[in-house]
């Protein structure tokens, strides 16, 4: 008798016996990119979103002009120290590690605004802010290269995402402040969700970058101006002055001018005057980007000359119909005329000097942004808001009329210089300062 055969299981399959590997999903390099310009645009949104808000802590904590603009100059000071000391991180861990530090410490930033209790801990939320966007605007600058799909889309995109995130950013979180509950919480609870959605989308993301071996003197700040640049650096310094300056009153004073000539508490115009100065810029930026680098900076100069003096002249007559006018002209300047300064100086600059000469043009353009609004908040603490804006309109407009004098005079003395590569050129040059030089290399 024989013996019965022990049941083991079913029978293998030819074929599908060998041992399986899981794989992680991953997006394909279209939705990569365009998850990598999203991460942008939101980090920029949650950026913007704090500008509206000023009038509201300025009331709920009491402090002064001076502390306003100071909290504005904290994540300036904090977004370029990051961007010197590891914009270049992206290089040599991956792209897809450093924009999920990035969005983590965003996300840390609006757990600090939720919690505020007064200046201390605003300081911190904008200083922690401020390394978030450093972190996510460099790996993501990075990663619209490597990502870039056919065509000559990516320096639109990266310039877009950015200002467009600023832009509508300050208008919906005036929006909400305004008519929804929480004013000062809701926003930062729906900002905080973003960056938790993600941190999802981009752990799918394969990494888009290659990796290269650390160097510690890679890391390391480089500024360079060889002598063929140092001309065109020069006349465009003027220029560049002239517009983050007003974009660091706009962004920061802008909110509490609006609703003083207004005579409205409303804070959706707060977020309407940044729209009008961001929306146009970049507006401004795509409408003359196929145009030559000197005339596009030339224009964009002589608008925000009839912008800055514009709004001199509302802030004059007690105008908010020609302050948002004013603002929207500035505006419409103030795109081009960055653009056109940093594509004249970069189109001359050889590529292996590109990454100093980009690196000087931001540190130029951030400093710019941060001391004057401090010197304009420490002013309209002392002589008021009115006095303040206006000579600040003024200088603003002299700043951008000496660019645009040289400028014609350089036009007129030789050949404007022919970018033939604009849309090529290194992402960087919309309505915010242009990222770090990792973008480049």
């Amino acid at each position: 008798m024989s013996t019965p055969k022990q049941y083991s299981g079913p029978t293998a399959v030819v074929g599908l016996d060998a041992p399986t590997t899981r794989h992680r999903p991953a997006l394909s390099r279209r939705l990569s990119f365009w998850t990598t310009a999203g991460t942008a645009f939101l980090a920029f949104a949650a950026n913007g979103a704090a500008s509206p808000l000023y009038r509201v802590y300025q009331v709920r904590f009491g402090f002064s002009a001076t502390t306003l603009t100071l909290l504005f100059t904290v994540y300036i000071g904090a977004l370029l120290v990051t961007l010197l000391l590891v914009g270049s991180m992206s290089d040599y861990v991956g792209r897809r590690p450093v924009i999920l530090t990035g969005l983590a410490v965003g996300a840390l930033s609006c757990a600090l605004f939720l919690l505020a209790d007064g200046e201390g801990t605003l300081y911190a939320a904008r200083a922690v802010q401020g390394v978030a966007v450093g972190l996510i605007s460099g790996a993501a600058s990075a990663a619209l290269l490597d990502l870039r799909p056919a065509g000559t889309m990516t320096p639109l995109v990266s310039s877009l995402a950015p200002s467009g995130g600023q832009a509508l950013g300050a208008l919906g979180a005036s929006a909400l402040a305004q008519y929804a509950v929480a004013p000062t919480h809701f926003v930062w609870w729906l900002v905080l969700g973003a960056f938790v959605v993600g941190g999802l989308a981009v752990g799918t993301m394969p990494e888009p970058g290659r990796r290269h071996p650390v160097v510690v003197s890679a890391l390391l700040p480089h500024v360079s101006l060889p002598r063929s640049v140092r001309g065109a650096f020069g006349i465009a310094v003027p220029g560049l002055l002239a517009v983050w300056a007003l974009a660091g009153f706009v962004l920061s004073l802008g909110p509490s001018l609006a609703a003083l000539l207004l005579g409205s508490n409303d804070l959706v115009w707060g977020g309407v005057v940044i729209l009008l100065f961001t929306g146009l810029g970049a507006a401004g930026s795509a409408a003359l980007v196929r145009r030559e680098p000197s005339r596009v900076m030339l224009s964009g100069c002589l608008v925000l000359v009839a912008g800055a003096l514009m709004t001199f002249v509302a802030v004059e007559r007690a105008s908010s119909g020609f302050l948002l006018v004013g603002t929207a002209v500035a505006g419409f300047g103030f795109g081009p005329a960055f653009t056109g300064g940093y594509r004249s100086v970069t189109v001359q600059t050889p590529t292996a000097d590109r990454a100093g000469v980009i690196t000087a043009i931001y540190i130029v353009s951030y400093l710019a942004t941060g001391i004057p609004a401090v010197a304009g908040g420490i002013a309209t603490s002392h002589y008021g808001l009115e006095d303040t804006a206006q000579v600040y309109s003024l200088v603003v407009a002299a700043l951008a009329a000496i660019a645009a004098t040289v400028l014609t005079i350089r036009i007129r003395a030789r050949s404007p210089v022919r970018d033939a590569g604009a849309l090529l050129a290194p992402p960087g040059p919309g309505t915010v300062p242009p990222c770090p030089p990792v973008a480049v290399r």
